[in-house]
């Protein structure tokens, strides 16, 4: 297979932007077979820190390790090992769904493109719109697409931004069936997101974004929407009095 890590390491990452910081000093570790779910309010940094481990924009200081590699050691063989789901889901409306896979699968040179490209279609449940325009699909339409554009190529490392946006319930339960699926191959899955309620059964590990800070995750026993709620007032609290005390 050439290229490949069984382990992703963010150690001590910060992010500035001019004045602004992103992301401060934030650690955290994965290894294959997890799903770490990314949480925050909008503006916490999770978009930030998808960028960074997409190797999409640098930390200012700190380092994302692969295995045993950074992003400018391992070069193309690493992105050849990503998968990334954004709020741009990077599809060409003018082209049939079928189309643009084929057109993925070129870029990335795979072998037997015809039979990826035909499971991909049968994961995404679009098999009978394969000769659609991709203009005419709903958001969960094209959504489901562009989750399957993300992993022809079988990364090891899933980055999802907003996964469950646009999906009904039905397509919710399917993309949750599907990432469990892909833990079991081992892949690296790290996904930002607001929906707790998904969440919560599909999660093996969390880490909690607030201004940029990763923050303590409660240990104790309860759904996952208290203990984020928990951890957001303390961190609240304790910014307060930080506050107080200068």
């Amino acid at each position: 297979m050439g290229f490949d890590f069984d382990r992703l390491v963010v150690d001590d990452v910060s992010r500035h932007f001019g004045r602004r910081r992103a992301l401060s000093r934030v650690s955290l570790t994965c290894g294959a077979g997890t799903i770490l779910g990314l949480l925050g309010p909008n503006g916490a940094g999770k978009s930030t820190l998808l960028a960074i481990l997409s190797t999409l924009l640098a930390p200012t200081s700190g380092r994302v390790r692969y295995g045993e590699h950074d992003a400018r050691a391992a070069g193309p063989m690493l992105r050849g090992r990503l998968g990334l789901l954004g709020h741009d889901l990077y599809l060409y409306p003018e082209l049939t769904a079928r189309e643009n896979l084929e057109f993925f699968a070129r870029l990335y040179g795979l072998d037997r493109p015809r039979d990826r490209v035909d499971g991909a279609l049968a994961n995404a449940g679009l098999a009978d719109r394969a000769g659609d325009a991709v203009s005419g699909f709903s958001r969960g339409m094209r959504q489901r697409l562009a989750l399957e554009r993300a992993l022809l190529h079988g990364p090891r490392l899933l980055l999802l931004d907003e996964p469950f946006t646009g999906l009904d319930d039905a397509s919710g339960r399917a993309l949750v069936n599907r990432l469990r699926g892909l833990r079991d191959e081992g892949a690296i899955v790290i996904a930002a997101t607001h929906d707790l309620d998904l969440a919560e059964g599909l999660l093996d590990e969390v880490a909690i974004l607030r201004e940029g800070r990763l923050l303590a995750v409660p240990r104790a026993a309860g759904p996952l929407r208290e203990r984020y709620r928990e951890a957001i007032v303390e961190a609240g609290a304790a910014a307060a009095r930080e506050g107080r005390a200068r």
